[in-house]
């Protein structure tokens, strides 16, 4: 793996790592695609019950390193296209290939967590934070928006209006205030123990239900209500098949 992007297993978890501590955890391009590879690995570890997402030295994430990203205009250009099998671009699938794994991903933050940075811990299931944290949709300082999927998780967590309030005055809120408008799941004097209590809790439902749970929301949040029954059905019947073989053949032995 990457120097910046750090890959472990324990039992039946994976903690990823940013890095790069002397940067804030700043994104450089090859850590965005080295935070796809590792969401891949993790895809195809069935082992895996939870991911455990954070940030190595004073901060989860400054955000994107501009100036260094700037430093090599085609390589921006190049990851800026989008995969068509995907749907996105590296900027985008470093924090939604987080939306994808069927295991829930729980981001531990503190310090900063800015512009990128807050993109990618969006784009975990649940969000466990210090009370010194920090959090800004930074871009607009940079006349630019929020493009690394912040627009498809800022709305759908908080709602349009505090999502367009965060996004054009770029003003950074505290951990409380982030609590308040939804933005993190807890504030946490020890949101590493938060999160593996968590981790702990989740890890004794079934994976499958867990999964399915997670793919149905994903699927539904924006989608009318004929369209989230639809999706209700087809994402149920499977367990209930599976909770039926079950115990017919449990019932056989």
């Amino acid at each position: 793996m990457s120097n910046n992007v750090a890959l472990s297993f324990e039992g039946d978890r994976a903690y990823v790592t940013l890095d790069r501590p002397d940067k804030h955890n700043g994104l450089t391009i090859e850590m965005l695609n080295e935070l796809v590879k590792t969401a891949g690995i993790i895809e195809r570890r069935k082992d895996v019950r939870a991911v455990i997402l954070s940030g190595n030295g004073p901060s989860f994430s400054s955000g994107l390193d501009v100036a260094k990203a700037m430093g090599d205009p085609l390589a921006i250009i190049r990851n800026f296209v989008p995969l068509p099998w995907k749907g996105t671009n590296t900027f985008q699938e470093a924090c939604w290939a987080w939306r994808r794994l069927p295991q829930p991903v729980i981001a531990v933050v503190h310090g900063r967590c800015y512009g990128g940075g807050l993109q990618l811990a969006l784009a975990a299931d649940f969000r466990f934070v210090t009370p010194d944290s920090e959090f800004s949709v930074m871009e607009a300082k940079h006349g630019l928006i929020p493009d690394m999927s912040g627009a498809a998780t800022l709305s759908r967590l908080i709602g349009v209006d505090q999502a367009l309030l965060l996004t054009m005055t770029a003003d950074p809120v505290d951990a409380a205030y982030a609590e308040r408008i939804g933005l993190v799941t807890e504030v946490s004097a020890d949101p590493r123990a938060a999160a593996e209590k968590l981790a702990d809790r989740i890890a004794t439902r079934s994976p499958h239900a867990v999964a399915s749970a997670k793919r149905l929301f994903d699927r539904t949040w924006t989608a009318s209500v004929r369209r989230t029954l639809a999706v209700e059905r087809a994402t149920q019947l499977p367990l209930i098949l599976r909770q039926a073989l079950t115990r017919d053949t449990n019932s056989q032995t």
